[in-house]
């Protein structure tokens, strides 16, 4: 007999407090919608394309990704030879939607430049704007890094362009001979 007062005591009182819930709740509001696709406000995301070219060293970039209430922060990182130290991008400028960035990073000795970028709609792929394997109609497409353990990929070769027009003329493929005296 006490288990089941127990119980009834129990449900008493569980409606109680849902009801009380639902009164305390203002007319017409709304429940909380989640943000459709882009990057989460809050949180933290690397995004990376990271590989070993075939001498071992490291080719790629970087991009560490800290979203807090007051700001958000960008730790670039870039291979020159070698992975680069980090750098702490200022001007970290990201839309309310969390689609679209950019940043500016001065690397050491290096003039200050400003990187753009768009979120795949799942947050996963960051496409940075131009640059990819020195032509800048190729974007650079990072991946959102989900295993820190995992061994980093072999770098891919960079596919055939097409040369830029230059304002020279082009250089004949022979070369006049000066007339023999003689």
């Amino acid at each position: 007999m006490k288990t089941r007062s127990r119980v009834a005591l129990g449900l008493w009182f569980a409606c109680t407090f849902a009801a009380t819930l639902a009164a305390a709740a203002p007319p017409g509001a709304k429940k909380a919608v989640p943000e459709k696709g882009g990057l989460p406000r809050y949180g933290m995301a690397v995004y990376s394309d990271l590989c070993v070219q075939p001498g071992g060293e490291f080719g790629g970039q970087r991009i560490t990704l800290q979203r807090f209430a007051e700001v958000d922060t960008v730790i670039y990182e870039y291979t020159a030879g070698g992975l680069s130290w980090p750098v702490v991008a200022s001007d970290v400028n990201i839309d309310p939607r969390g689609k679209l960035m950019y940043f500016t990073v001065q690397p050491p000795e290096e003039a200050e430049r400003t990187l753009s970028g768009k979120f795949s709609a799942d947050g996963n792929t960051l496409t940075l704007d131009g640059g990819y394997c020195g032509d800048e109609a190729l974007p650079m497409t990072l991946q959102k890094v989900r295993d820190f353990a995992q061994k980093p990929k072999a770098c891919r070769a960079c596919p055939v362009g097409k040369k830029a027009p230059t304002d020279e003329p082009a250089a004949p493929k022979w070369e006049a001979v000066p007339p023999s005296q003689g």
